[in-house]
C-alpha cells in the first residue's frame, strides 16, 4: 500500500525538451508543480547528476527517450533511474567540461512549472573571435589565413583591426566622403527554442519563419563586397533579449536588424511594419502593445533572473541613445520604403517604442515585422520560399539605401577595446 500511495503522490513530468546550440544546451523539465531538485557535477568521466524529488519515474523515462541529438555539443547521453524512494536520478554524460546553471520558472503562457538546466561551455564562445577566425573573413581582410589566436582578451583589438581593411575615403559626385571597409550587420531571428513567438492558424510558428528569412538575409549580405552578416541565432534555441544586444556590440556591428512576424487578436490585420527604439514612450498604442509583447519573450523563453548582468546594467544606464535612435529611424524609413514593394504596409511611418532588443546604445537598430502570421493569407505567404526571398531582398535593399546616404564611419579605438570586455 505504501508503494501505491507513493506512486499516486508522485508528480507526472509532462515534458522534457532539449535545445542544443554552440552557445549552450538547454534542458527543460515541465510539470504541474514546482520540482524539488539537487544538481551535482561529477568528474572522471564528466557527468551532470540531477536528482528530482517526488516525480513519476515512468513519465521521466518516457519523456527523455530519444531527446539527446548526436550533434549536441555538450551532452552525449541521458538516462534516468530510481536513486532512492521518492527520488529519480537523471544522469547526463558530457562530451566536455561544462559550467551548468539551474533555475525554476513559474507558469507562463502555455507552460506549467519548469525546471531549466543550462549547460554552458567552460570557456564561453566569443562571437568576435569566431567571426574573425573564419578563413573567408581573414582572406578578405588581409589576403591570407589568420592563425588561431592564443587569447581572446589579448588579441581581439588586433584582430578587429585586421578584419577592417584600411579605411579609404572616396569622393561621391556630391563631395561626400565614403569610408570603404568591412561593414557588419547583425541579423536577429526573433524568438526561438522555448519561446515560439506568435502562432498562425495554420500551425506556423514565428520562430521558424524568422530564422528562415534571417538566414536568407545573411546569405544576401555575405555576397556583397565589403559587407558581412552575423546571426544572433542559427538554430532553434532561445537567446535572452539582452544577450542579442550584447552579441551585436561584441562583433562591433554597424547595424542590428531584428526579424519578426507579428500576430493580432483579429485575423484581418495585415501588412509589414518597422519599429525603432523610443526614449519618450511609444508613438502609438499598437507600438506600445507590441513592445510589451516582444519584451515578454524573456519570461516565456526563460531567463535566470538571479543572475546579475553587468552588461545589462551598463546598457540600461547609458545616458544618451539620441544619436542611435535618429540613425535607427533613418534606417527604418529606408527599409520600410523597400518593404512596400513586396507587401502592403501596416503603417507607412517608422513607429517607436521601448523594445529591449533595440537598446544597443551605439548600434542603429530596427525591428522588422515582415507580415502578420495571424492573417491566414499572410501566413501562407510567409511560408512561401519566393516570398521569403523577396522579403530578405527588400530588407537588404533598405540597408543599402541607408548606407548610400549615411556611409559607415571609421570605428574608434574604443570599439575595438570593447570587444575584450
Amino acid at each position: 500500500m505504501a508503494v501505491l500511495d507513493s506512486a499516486v503522490a508522485a508528480d507526472r513530468v509532462s515534458a522534457v525538451r532539449i535545445w542544443p546550440a554552440l552557445e549552450y544546451t538547454r534542458i527543460t523539465i515541465e510539470a504541474d508543480k514546482p520540482i524539488r531538485h539537487e544538481l551535482l557535477l561529477v568528474k572522471n568521466p564528466e557527468r551532470l547528476v540531477l536528482d528530482l524529488e517526488d516525480v513519476d519515474i515512468a513519465s521521466v523515462q518516457q519523456e527523455i527517450a530519444g531527446k539527446v541529438l548526436p550533434n549536441d555539443p555538450y551532452i552525449g547521453h541521458m538516462r534516468a533511474g530510481r536513486y532512492r524512494p521518492g527520488v529519480v536520478r537523471l544522469v547526463f554524460d558530457l562530451k566536455t567540461e561544462v559550467k551548468p546553471q539551474i533555475f525554476t520558472l513559474k507558469p507562463v503562457g502555455e507552460y506549467g512549472h519548469r525546471l531549466v538546466l543550462d549547460v554552458y561551455p567552460l570557456v564561453p564562445t566569443d562571437p568576435l573571435m569566431a567571426l574573425l577566425q573564419k578563413p573567408e573573413v581573414a582572406a578578405e581582410a588581409e589576403g591570407q589565413r589568420t592563425e588561431p589566436a592564443p587569447s581572446a582578451a589579448q588579441e581581439a583589438p588586433k584582430l578587429a583591426a585586421r578584419a577592417e581593411p584600411a579605411l579609404k575615403a572616396e569622393a561621391t559626385p556630391k563631395g561626400k566622403p565614403v569610408v570603404a571597409r568591412l561593414v557588419t550587420v547583425v541579423v536577429d531571428a526573433g524568438h526561438g527554442g522555448e519561446d515560439p513567438g506568435a502562432k498562425g492558424r495554420g500551425g506556423s510558428r514565428e520562430k521558424n519563419v524568422t530564422l528562415t528569412i534571417a538566414r536568407k538575409l545573411k546569405s544576401i549580405i555575405d555576397t556583397e563586397p565589403n559587407m558581412r552578416a552575423v546571426l544572433t541565432r542559427d538554430g532553434d534555441y532561445f537567446i535572452p533579449l539582452q544577450m542579442r544586444v550584447q552579441k551585436a556590440r561584441r562583433v562591433q556591428a554597424d547595424l542590428f536588424v531584428s526579424v519578426h512576424a507579428d500576430a493580432f487578436i483579429k485575423p484581418h490585420a495585415r501588412g509589414s511594419s518597422v519599429f525603432a527604439l523610443s526614449e519618450r514612450g511609444a508613438t502609438s498604442t499598437a507600438a506600445k502593445w507590441l513592445a510589451k509583447r516582444e519584451n515578454e519573450a524573456d519570461l516565456i523563453g526563460g531567463v535566470n533572473l538571479d543572475l546579475k548582468d553587468r552588461f545589462l546594467a551598463m546598457t540600461l544606464a547609458d545616458l544618451s541613445l539620441t544619436a542611435q535612435i535618429n540613425d535607427s529611424v533613418k534606417l527604418g524609413k529606408a527599409v520600410l520604403s523597400e518593404l512596400g514593394g513586396v507587401n502592403a504596409l501596416h503603417k507607412h511611418d517608422v513607429e517607436q517604442a521601448g523594445f529591449a532588443v533595440l537598446k544597443a546604445p551605439d548600434v542603429p537598430s530596427i525591428l522588422v515585422e515582415t507580415a502578420f502570421i495571424s492573417n491566414p493569407d499572410e501566413e501562407h505567404r510567409l511560408n512561401d520560399e519566393a516570398y521569403q526571398e523577396k522579403m530578405a531582398q527588400a530588407i537588404f535593399k533598405g540597408i543599402k539605401r541607408y548606407f548610400a546616404k549615411n556611409p559607415p564611419l571609421a570605428r574608434s579605438t574604443l570599439a575595438a577595446i570593447r570587444a575584450t570586455d
